[in-house]
């Protein structure tokens, strides 16, 4: 489990496919202390770190979780935002964030409002009914309050320090996001789906 409080900005280090995707990623956490199997929320995917060296770690990444996500857009270089797994006592600074993405968003606009920037996402269609008017969604792992929604598109607002510390700063009109939706909206519209 997570926040969607991102903790670092890692770089795409290398990538191999063989079977599965093997994404290596570098990282200014203390390694010492991320054990080898431990979660590690990777643009919002929750991913198990396989290998690790001083300032690396590695993921292997599955089809279905590559199906599902941005991990296609994925090159060496490229900038995610990062959050280790939650531990019993810590602050629950955003809202509760499984890691398990729902699909992808895109930017359909970007404007800045003030010190804020907001931005306009489109959500797949099947995913939309989810997404409420200051409920909780998570954006490459990041926990946001939805501003709006107007059919399949939603607005968010990123104020500086949380676009100073992930990798919004650098979003684009265009760019694919992973989406994941509140869970407790999840399990509302399981139960109406009962009645």
């Amino acid at each position: 489990m997570f926040t969607g409080i991102v903790t670092d900005v890692g770089s795409i280090w290398s990538l191999k496919q063989s079977g599965d995707l093997r994404v290596e990623i570098k990282t200014s956490y203390d390694l010492s202390t991320v054990d080898l199997g431990a979660s590690v929320a990777c643009n919002g995917i929750c991913l198990t770190v396989v290998e690790k060296t001083k300032d690396c770690f590695s993921v292997d990444v599955s089809a279905e979780s590559v199906s599902l996500t941005n991990v296609d857009s994925w090159t060496k270089g490229a900038l995610i935002n990062l959050e280790r797994s939650l531990k019993v006592g810590d602050e629950l600074g955003g809202h509760i964030v499984a890691g398990h993405v729902d699909g992808v968003a895109q930017i359909i606009s970007i404007n800045d409002e003030g010190g804020s920037t907001r931005m306009t996402l489109r959500a797949p269609h099947s995913l939309s009914r989810f997404i409420a008017p200051k409920g909780s969604v998570a954006l490459n792992g990041t926990s946001l309050t939805v501003n709006e929604v107007d059919g399949n598109d939603f607005g968010v607002n990123f104020i500086p320090h949380t676009k100073a510390v992930t990798t919004w700063k650098n979003a684009k009109v265009h760019d694919f996001v992973n989406l994941e939706i509140d869970t407790l909206a999840r399990y509302v519209a399981r139960l109406k789906d009962w009645n």
